[in-house]
């Protein structure tokens, strides 16, 4: 049973927390139904991405057997077998599909794209340079509007637009850590990382880092966010996002992080510190 647990993955759905991003900006956590339909969304999503993660480490298991972390999976160790694990991804993917369809078919709908697009990403598409992080960051993206459109909040342009920088800043520290993690023939790991360097990455993380901190800077003195959230202070939460992006990157260089964002905040306790400070500060400025 516990092999079957770490196949799943349970820490990474930390990740699925996206889904409550409607439900807190945009002042629907006093709805009852919006609250219980976002938390339903979440396990819906948690119990998918679940199936998803099990489904590409059937794919990867030839990979991963290669990979210095990797080969402790489950299947790559030969700890569960292909089969059973086939019949536990498609018992996630029913429940989790199911729990999508009762809270609207919005919300079913965007989880079957969101399962789609992942299952041509672990038979294809993580082999296109650049498309794969953006395929990553569509994730993400799904989640938000599935915790906005899914449940009856209007998404605001300058949450999706903060997700997506966030999002793409994550998918290329992402793959650079796995270029700091794989000196040697890296491309035996993963075959997209062979059209990617160095200079090419931090470049990105460059450009996605900056796009994400004028974007939430912008988002916090805009005149409709002030007017929304009845408050012009979230601007004294900037330095929570900028100290927590610098740390990120201090993580993928000096201490071969990156490549887990899960993993990264649960064991940083800085990064830790300045998400949870964050998270009630803004909380506290918008209730």
């Amino acid at each position: 049973m516990f092999k079957l647990l770490r196949l799943m993955r349970p820490y990474q759905w930390v990740k699925n927390a996206f889904v409550f991003a409607g439900l807190l900006f945009g002042h629907a956590w006093s709805n009852t139904n919006l609250a219980i339909g976002a938390v339903t969304v979440f396990a819906a999503f948690c119990l998918l991405s679940s199936a998803i993660y099990t489904i590409n480490d059937i794919v990867d298991v030839e990979q991963d057997k290669q990979h210095p972390k990797k080969r402790k999976r489950p299947l790559a160790a030969g700890l569960v077998s292909i089969p059973a694990a086939l019949m536990l991804a498609a018992m996630l993917g029913a429940v989790g599909l199911g729990l999508a369809y009762s809270v609207s078919p919005t919300v079913l709908f965007i989880l079957l794209g969101y399962a789609l697009m992942n299952i041509a990403y672990s038979l294809r598409l993580k082999h296109v340079v650049i498309l794969d992080v953006f395929i990553i960051a569509t994730g993400f993206m799904l989640r938000i509007l599935a915790g906005t459109l899914g449940i009856g909040i209007p998404p605001s342009q300058w949450l999706l637009l903060c997700g997506l920088m966030v999002t793409l800043f994550l998918g290329f520290t992402k793959r650079r850590a796995e270029i700091i993690a794989l000196t040697e023939d890296k491309s035996a790991h993963r075959k997209v990382l062979e059209h990617y360097s160095p200079v090419l990455l931090d470049k990105m993380i460059g450009v996605t880092a900056a796009g994400l901190i004028m974007s939430y800077s912008l988002y916090t003195m805009n005149v409709d966010t002030i007017r929304i959230h009845g408050t012009p202070n979230l601007i004294y939460t900037l330095p929570f996002v900028m100290y927590g992006v610098f740390r990120y990157i201090y993580l993928l260089h000096h201490q071969s992080r990156g490549g887990d964002p899960s993993h990264d905040l649960i064991r940083d306790p800085h990064l830790f510190i300045v998400v949870g400070a964050w998270l009630l500060a803004t909380i506290l400025l918008i209730a």
